[in-house]
């Protein structure tokens, strides 16, 4: 028999020992995950059973997002103004009123006379203007008489050449002091058609400054007109919102008083407002007896309707300034997602952003809910928000 010298006896021995290390490590291993295995299965059915007998935080109804075609609006809020107004003056100056036949209200159309002013005075101007035109004409006779004879008296050297050009002058002088008179004529035949006042378009009166009896000065206002009865909401809107505004948009026009008017964009101011940072939009307004000149009224501009997912205002929860919805989960328990609401209407809230068309969320009840809890779903005929 062979004997082992000393050195290998040594390897031999830290051999063995090296594998029993390893087989105890190997066995500890085996032993902890049997533990485990062990534990989670207890966890698990723990958990089960806690699940099982667990008690639902509250009742609720679950719905699904809708999807629909909506058609949005926003609010602006303006005064009512005449489209045009026009002012009617006096055009002639040191008259006396003699009458006035309008009212402020009062329906006019174009020519309508509206007051007359004394037209004695000018009556007396326009006499002493054609009189002085008759004279003109008797001396521009005579002038041109005279240049006649002159001028044939030209070849037979009876008059100097001096002599006939001062005749040939004269009447000249004597045509254009005809053409002055007669001018004058004219500026005083004008003066007594201004004594009459007429409405220079159709509209209705919106003031009356003229007094029977006042004598005026020219270029005085006597009455002030809304032109063709047109009425315009003037809308402020804010820079962010003129985007949405187009010429032709339909506008909803509400009057203090609550009746609605019908208006439609016709013009967006050019200019931004460096004071309020808003924009004037000019909404014409369609005929109605309940819109008033000076009147301030709100509007509601209708967009262009687009697809969106809607719920019911009740769905939505409000925390720390942003909104929530709560979406069940396949073991009834909600988790609280956060989503970004849209447009608000009075039986829905558009949602934008978080949230898709398969989810299953909380009808009513949502505000009483923290994420994780566990609840009761019945259907939605059913007496739901209860705990």
């Amino acid at each position: 028999m062979n004997k082992m010298s000393p050195m290998n006896l040594n390897r031999n021995l830290q051999s063995w020992q090296r594998a029993a290390l390893i087989v105890g490590v190997i066995a500890v291993i085996v032993a902890a995950g049997l533990i485990a295995t062990s534990s989670n299965a207890a966890d698990e059915k723990n958990t089960s059973a806690e699940t099982k007998n667990a008690k639902p935080a509250l009742t609720v109804t679950a719905i699904k997002p809708t999807s629909a075609t909506i058609t949005a609006i926003f609010n602006a809020s303006g005064n009512i103004a005449a489209w045009q107004e026009a002012i009617v003056g006096a055009e002639v100056a040191g008259l006396r009123i003699q009458d006035v036949r309008v009212n402020v209200g009062d329906v006019v159309s174009k020519g309508q006379l509206l007051a007359t002013f004394a037209p004695e005075v000018v009556e007396a101007e326009l006499a002493q203007s054609r009189a002085s035109v008759a004279e003109a004409e008797a001396a521009l006779a005579d002038a041109q008489t005279n240049a006649d004879r002159a001028s044939t008296l030209d070849k037979t050297g009876a008059m100097s050449v001096q002599q006939i050009n001062q005749y040939l002058t004269a009447a000249k002088t004597a045509e254009a002091r005809l053409a002055a008179a007669r001018a004058m004529a004219r500026v005083s035949q004008l003066r007594l058609t201004n004594t009459q006042v007429v409405a220079p378009d159709d509209g209705t009166l919106s003031a009356r400054l003229a007094t029977v009896g006042a004598v005026v000065q020219s270029g005085q206002e006597l009455f002030r007109l809304v032109r063709k009865n047109r009425l315009e909401w003037r809308a402020e809107v804010t820079s962010s919102e003129l985007a949405k505004i187009a010429r032709g948009q339909k506008v909803n026009v509400i009057t203090p008083a609550g009746d609605s008017v019908t208006g439609t964009v016709r013009m967006i101011a050019p200019t931004v407002d460096l004071l309020t940072r808003n924009v004037q939009v000019f909404v014409d307004l369609a005929p109605n007896r309940h819109a008033k000149a000076g009147m301030f009224a709100r509007g509601e501009f209708v967009l262009a309707p687009t697809n969106g997912l809607t719920i019911p205002p009740q769905a939505v929860v409000v925390r720390d300034g942003f909104a929530y919805v709560f979406v069940i989960q396949p073991d009834n328990r909600v988790q609280q997602v956060k989503v970004q609401a849209g447009r608000r209407f009075p039986d829905s809230v558009e949602i934008r952003d978080g949230l898709n068309a398969d989810s299953v969320i909380v009808a009513q009840g949502a505000g009483f809910l923290n994420d994780g809890d566990l609840v009761k779903v019945v259907p939605a005929n059913q007496t739901a928000a209860k705990k």
